[in-house]
């Protein structure tokens, strides 16, 4: 069975902004969808209007400006400050927000967007069409130097201000994933007065819930309540201004020090939750809340194109003598969800069939591969031999994207390969090292996860013109035109049928060619207060505020 699109849809763009090290394995960038989501958070009673928020996250952002720096939390505070010309409110559905109404040209490469009225910016500035094709213009203009934003617009071309309320955007091809590109704050109307300032002087102004009060870089930002806030995205649960009166986004790096934090009452809410500590959070009479992620799942990349993996009996093989379920519910206590698909559930067009593809934990059958492939002699360490060459896969690592377990999973995988005399070696490297080793591909496996709300994540993460030594994030270096006919096709066809297809296609053909080892999916969890309600998430899975409060 597959899961069923809804009625409008899209699909992402490639984030060739950083070489993939930096911009995944290393700043665990994602890119968030606006829009709201089920509320989250104890009970309900009455909402009560005060109050501030000491959010508490592990991780900084290089810049305030969105249209520049791919870092998480800059997803949530653009969430915050901004609003979107339209909202995703499913994996593939979308409503209006700032923008009223819009239409599609037939060749799919005019969008003409109709704005609400009435709208102003936390300076004062209106809201217009003028403001769109700024905003737009900003993202992609080289000097903005953006590391995320402008790679999800590489279609646009142009935008023309028709009148006040009438934007038209023209691309140069048709692509289908512009309206979930659209919806992320990372593209966030900004205020043309602010963008009109030096760089030295920028200070974030939107449309949203609440304006940018300060940010002391490596410490916390701060946001105020926009009191003039009048344009909730679809789905929120009141309106007018947001309930709480500040919001304080303090950065604690270190996982023992957030927890605690929350646990003595110095914050109202953590991020990055450990699984460790799950169980003693609800102990102690605290929430958890957790929203499954889109987009690419941890997983363990093949480089088809070099070496050893360049075989597929061999990836085969691989595959087959490790047995991830287990070593994932045992690593996270039960916590994470083991992958059987390169994206997550959550992700438009994910197809359940396709996990059949993959070779399920059999070492009789990975001894077997590894035979039929000539690797039949051993040395005095176990592992096989061919023609007097160690079986050896290069799994190189930087510890600074050594988090969440990742190193305690490896060693897991690296004991259950060697019992079929595979080496998975793992070399700690700098990171200069470790981003060019991917940039030249001088690797043979690689591990890394990509939260994205949208089915066109496969083509980022497949497609030839996507090669990590390109900027882009295909670790794996898979040249196959069949799936990236299909991927293409996918991506710009406005028949649901031949995507559900292709899409379906793609993610068996990875899977039986063993291009990856499936790991686990990836979640956005949160410890709260019990005192905090009404928090919401994104189809992305960042945390919404807006509906937030705190009770006395």
């Amino acid at each position: 069975m597959r899961k069923k699109p809804g009625a409008v849809r899209s699909r992402t763009v490639a984030a060739a902004g950083l070489p993939l090290a930096l911009a995944l394995t290393l700043t665990a960038c994602t890119s968030g969808s606006s829009g709201g989501s089920g509320a989250a958070g104890s009970g309900g009673g009455t909402p009560v209007t005060g109050g501030t928020l000491t959010y508490a996250v592990n991780q900084t952002q290089p810049t305030l400006d969105p249209a520049v720096s791919p870092a998480d939390v800059t997803g949530i505070v653009g969430l915050a400050i901004f609003d979107s010309l339209v909202a995703q409110t499913g994996p593939t559905t979308f409503k209006p927000w700032l923008a009223e109404r819009w239409e599609i040209s037939p060749d799919g490469k005019t969008y003409t967007f109709h704005l609400r009225s009435g709208v102003t910016f936390q300076d004062g500035t209106p809201f217009n069409a003028a403001a769109v094709k700024k905003t737009l213009d900003h993202v992609v203009d080289p000097a903005t130097k953006s590391q995320y934003a402008g790679s999800l617009i590489s279609a646009y071309k142009r935008s023309t201000v028709v009148d006040d309320a009438t934007v038209k955007v023209e691309l140069s091809r048709p692509f289908t994933p512009f309206l979930q590109a659209l919806s992320t704050p990372y593209l966030g109307i900004q205020s043309p007065k602010a963008l009109a300032l030096p760089v030295s002087r920028y200070k974030p102004v939107g449309t949203g819930p609440f304006s940018f009060v300060s940010w002391a870089q490596q410490k916390n930002i701060v946001l105020v309540r926009n009191p003039h806030y009048t344009t909730p995205s679809p789905g929120a649960k009141h309106t007018g201004p947001a309930h709480l009166d500040r919001i304080n986004i303090d950065l604690i790096t270190e996982d023992t020090t957030r927890y605690g934090a929350l646990t003595s009452h110095q914050v109202q809410a953590i991020g990055s939750v450990p699984p460790i500590d799950v169980k003693p959070l609800k102990a102690a009479g605290l929430q958890l809340l957790r929203y499954q992620a889109p987009g690419a799942n941890w997983n363990v990349y093949f480089n088809v194109s070099r070496g050893v993996t360049k075989d597929v009996r061999v990836r085969q093989a691989v595959q087959a003598a490790v047995d991830m379920p287990t070593l994932v519910k045992s690593v996270y206590f039960g916590q994470y969800e083991a992958a059987k698909n390169s994206i997550s559930p959550n992700t438009g067009y994910y197809d359940t069939a396709a996990e059949s593809s993959l070779q399920g934990y059999d070492p009789a059958k990975a001894n077997r591969l590894l035979d039929e492939a000539g690797w039949t002699g051993r040395n005095s360490q176990g592992y096989r031999t061919k023609d007097g060459k160690e079986l050896a896969i290069e799994w190189p690592y930087t510890p600074a994207g050594q988090r969440n377990g990742r190193d305690t999973l490896a060693e897991g995988l690296q004991a259950q390969a060697k019992k079929v005399g595979i080496n998975l070696k793992r070399p700690s490297v700098a990171v200069g090292t470790y981003v060019s080793d991917i940039q030249k591909g001088t690797y043979d496996m690689l591990d890394y996860s990509f939260v994205r709300a949208d089915p066109d994540i496969l083509r980022l993460v497949w497609g030839s013109d996507q090669l990590v030594s390109k900027g882009g994030e295909n670790a794996s270096y898979a040249n196959s035109p069949q799936l990236d006919a299909w991927l293409k096709e996918a991506s710009t066809t406005e028949d649901a049928a031949v995507a559900e297809r292709d899409y379906a296609k793609a993610q068996a053909y990875v899977l039986k060619n063993a291009y990856l080892i499936p790991g686990y999916i990836e979640q956005t969890t949160i410890g709260a207060s019990d005192k905090l309600h009404g928090v919401g998430f994104t189809p992305q899975s960042f945390p919404n505020f807006y509906d937030a409060w705190l009770a006395k």
